[in-house]
């Protein structure tokens, strides 16, 4: 799946001479968490988001530090900070440096990026000019999408044949110890287990296939010290 697949294929965008208010009007005119900012050519120079607007003078959230702290940080920080928290211009107070990726890029790509550096979007262009934003939002919407709608109903041969492929799928399923018995949208995992672990797993692997209704565990584990079987703790329920 790539980048273009799931993107919000559009901007909300501001220059940086734009003001706090357009800016402020802007993010809550069109319910959005952040604002790309671009110059002239569209390019994005940065991103103004939510975040960056926390701490200002107006709110009384400005960053305080006490006195010997802003010694040891120095004037230079305590001056940058004003600007951030005084600023009224777009240029000031904005993220600069947004982190940008290509349309035709993969969204494996976009998740690593946004989890790498702790951000909650991606800027998308396409030759160098700002076309739309990949946010975890859609990433969240393109999840599911891919899943299957709750209710979907399905042959039973149908879900017992895509059973059958995901144990052939999966290295670890034990394919030879563990058989499920589908009936009315209802599978029965039945046999033995030598891992306490695969229980889990399985139960997973089987909701994941479009069509199950339910997952009745019937799998007995072998205690591998003693050699003792240990019935599952469903046996026995209907």
């Amino acid at each position: 799946m790539l980048v273009k697949d799931i993107m919000t294929p559009r901007i909300i965008s501001l220059t940086e001479g734009a003001t706090l208010w357009e800016a402020l009007e802007t993010l809550t005119g069109n319910r959005v968490s952040a604002l790309v900012v671009v110059d002239a050519q569209d390019a994005p120079l940065g991103v103004l988001s939510e975040g960056d607007l926390l701490r200002r003078a107006e709110l009384g959230t400005a960053k305080k530090r006490p006195g010997w702290l802003e010694f040891l940080v120095g004037g230079g920080q305590a001056a940058h900070d004003y600007k951030l928290s005084h600023g009224r211009k777009v240029g000031e107070i904005m993220t600069r440096g947004a982190l940008t990726i290509r349309e035709d890029a993969q969204v494996s790509e976009a998740v690593d990026a946004m989890l790498g550096h702790k951000i909650k979007r991606l800027v998308v262009v396409r030759n160098g000019k700002a076309i739309g934003v990949c946010s975890r939002s859609d990433l969240l919407k393109a999840l599911m999408a891919s899943l299957p709608r709750p209710g979907e109903a399905r042959a039973d041969a149908d879900i017992a044949a895509d059973i059958l492929a995901e144990f052939e799928r999966e290295a670890w399923a034990p394919k030879g110890s563990v058989r499920a018995r589908v009936a009315d949208g209802v599978v029965t995992l039945e046999g033995a287990i030598a891992d306490e672990r695969l229980r889990g797993a399985l139960k997973v692997m089987i909701e994941n296939v479009p069509g199950v209704e339910k997952v009745r565990d019937r799998l007995a584990w072998v205690e591998p010290n003693s050699g003792y079987l240990v019935p599952s703790p469903d046996d026995g329920e209907e």
